[in-house]
């Protein structure tokens, strides 16, 4: 087929280097435009538009598709499909219909749970057992398109980056699946039931509360990491929790209760397994703790 792929982060890369292996003619990538990024804030493609670069496709990085002339410009490719993986930007009808076949989308969640910008990070927050991809036909309504296919996988003890690479990898071999006999895809209107939506995460959301229970927090700890990552006050610092397991443990939320960093929560208590200070490397507590006293009996704000 003739194929339009749009995505821009690690995500995505793995649909378009399945799309290319499977022998799809990618006729053009798009991507959000190349980001300040590093010190010297020197313009940085995204991990698509180089993807693409290293497989040789032509790559479209506008600001917007809005304007009568891009919409133009996209409609002259002549594609059988557009491929959306986490792009970015909001496609307008004029774009979702020029491909003879629409626009299909890989997302990463099993509609109609979590619509939106941040599946992963929110089924992982809310607790979810599981979670998934589902391939689905786009229309101008936020994730609202009937589903020609969806798969599960359970989240386990997953962080949001490694559950995102698993995701990532899902949903390539089931577009290509899909793309490989698109005729037998029925496309099933969602339900209207268990409908959810996946915010974008607020950096208000990163600070960890102890009052909540150790498992909630756990899930918060796990959803964000490793960025932007959940973090505590501890000396007038920031510090980032990106892993921890639950343990029993009694005090008062935020009590540090032994030489080794556990801390009470509302509902027992978490003990943090892998920690970072601003501008230093991941390391384990007993790291963090040789030049970063935090005693027993702190109590952790």
């Amino acid at each position: 087929m003739r194929v339009v792929f749009m995505g821009t982060p690690e995500f995505s890369v793995p649909t378009l280097d399945a799309l290319v292996a499977a022998g799809h003619a990618v006729v053009a990538v798009y991507s959000q435009p190349p980001r300040p990024a590093g010190r010297g804030k020197k313009l940085q493609p995204g991990p698509v538009h180089l993807a693409a670069e290293r497989h040789g496709l032509p790559v479209f990085t506008p600001v917007s598709l809005k304007g009568a002339d891009e919409q133009a410009a996209f409609a002259a490719h002549g594609a059988d499909v557009a491929v959306v993986a986490a792009y970015g930007l909001i496609l307008p009808q004029a774009i979702l219909s020029a491909p003879r076949h629409g626009c299909l989308n890989v997302h990463g969640s099993l509609l109609p749970r979590w619509r939106g910008a941040a599946p992963v990070q929110r089924a992982i927050m809310a607790g979810d057992e599981c979670t998934g991809i589902t391939i689905m036909a786009m229309e101008a309504g936020l994730d609202t398109g009937p589903m020609l296919l969806k798969r599960a996988i359970e989240i386990e003890d997953k962080d949001a980056a490694q559950l995102t690479d698993e995701l990532a990898k899902l949903g390539a071999e089931m577009m290509v699946e899909v793309l490989g006999d698109l005729p037998s895809y029925d496309p099933i209107d969602q339900p209207d039931e268990g409908v959810t939506y996946a915010a974008k995460i607020s950096k208000e959301e990163a600070r960890i509360d102890w009052a909540f229970p150790a498992l909630q927090v756990l899930h918060q700890v796990r959803g964000l990491a490793p960025f932007p990552g959940a973090w505590f006050e501890a000396n007038g610092e920031r510090v980032k929790l990106l892993d921890a397991e639950v343990v029993d443990g009694d005090g008062k939320a935020g009590e540090v209760l032994d030489d080794f960093l556990l801390i009470a929560c509302g509902e027992a208590a978490l003990r943090p397994l892998l920690v970072q200070r601003a501008g230093k490397g991941a390391m384990t507590p007993d790291e963090l703790l040789r030049g970063f006293a935090v005693a027993k009996g702190t109590i952790l704000p």
